[in-house]
């Protein structure tokens, strides 16, 4: 595809300030798409992504406060951007939660509390599930587009401490697969993206996480561990007319690991 092949369509990603969501807005960004995301606290950090993408890439973009453990609060955020954006082509679910929100819910299986494992599903699947919905009504309107949920192999590995984030994990790939069934009359593909653990500042707060560095190391055939760019070569893939009968699937990215 050429370059700047999506140029006048329009990305709205949750979570666009680091990491995978970061690495996403700027691949999409290059591609010449305009781009909206979301941000929980930092509007300065928020701020400066925009500028950067409109001085260096040409593209129209604009941020907005999201708190996700909120899901209906997609709706507000939504309004604000029919202000700004006159179409929709594309949206991507990655936010995620960390820190206390999970507490309870990241945890060994004894020590799991319903709380936090309450918090996890509203953050992962309800607040797909509002973003998406938002998402498909303006999709609609542009003739279809492509929705994306981001997810992780906790749902495929053993994680230590992972199972409230694993669960939830194939709870939204299950939900994508609904999704994909009931939106493709209207044109909409709907896949998730599911990476293996990816050296991001959220894998740095884990509190093993030289150990999972070592064995990600140790159990992939790449010998090295992810990085968040390694993810966005599918998330435009999966936008691209390249795969325009994919909708339904979870694509693996994990350097081999959720194999050993």
């Amino acid at each position: 595809m050429s370059e700047k092949s999506m140029t006048g369509k329009t990305l709205f990603i949750s979570g666009g300030t680091r990491g995978i969501g970061k690495a996403i807005v700027y691949a999409f960004a290059k591609k010449g798409c305009d781009i909206a995301f979301t941000y929980a606290s930092s509007v300065d950090t928020a701020n400066e992504i925009v500028a950067d993408l409109e001085t260096n890439y040409g593209v129209k973009s604009r941020a907005y406060k999201l708190d996700i453990m909120e899901p209906l609060t997609y709706k507000d955020v939504y309004k604000e951007f029919d202000e700004d954006f006159d179409r929709l082509d594309f949206f991507i679910s990655n936010a995620i939660i960390s820190g206390r929100a999970v507490v309870g819910g990241f945890a060994p299986f004894m020590r799991l509390k319903p709380k936090g494992l309450t918090n996890i599903y509203t953050a992962t699947v309800a607040a797909f599930v509002v973003g998406a919905q938002e998402a498909a009504k303006r999709i609609e309107l542009v003739g279809g587009g492509s929705i994306i949920s981001m997810s992780s192999t906790g749902n495929l590995v053993y994680t230590p401490n992972y199972s409230g984030h694993g669960t939830n994990k194939a709870a939204v790939e299950t939900m994508v697969k609904y999704a994909a069934a009931e939106l493709g009359e209207k044109n909409i593909r709907v896949n998730a993206v599911s990476g293996g653990p990816i050296d991001t500042d959220a894998l740095k707060a884990f509190p093993n996480y030289e150990v999972v560095k070592t064995e990600v190391i140790k159990r992939s055939p790449l010998s090295r561990m992810g990085d968040a760019t390694d993810l966005t070569g599918a998330c435009v893939f999966l936008c691209e007319n390249e795969s325009s009968w994919l909708t339904g699937q979870t694509i693996v990215i994990d350097g081999g690991t959720s194999f050993q």
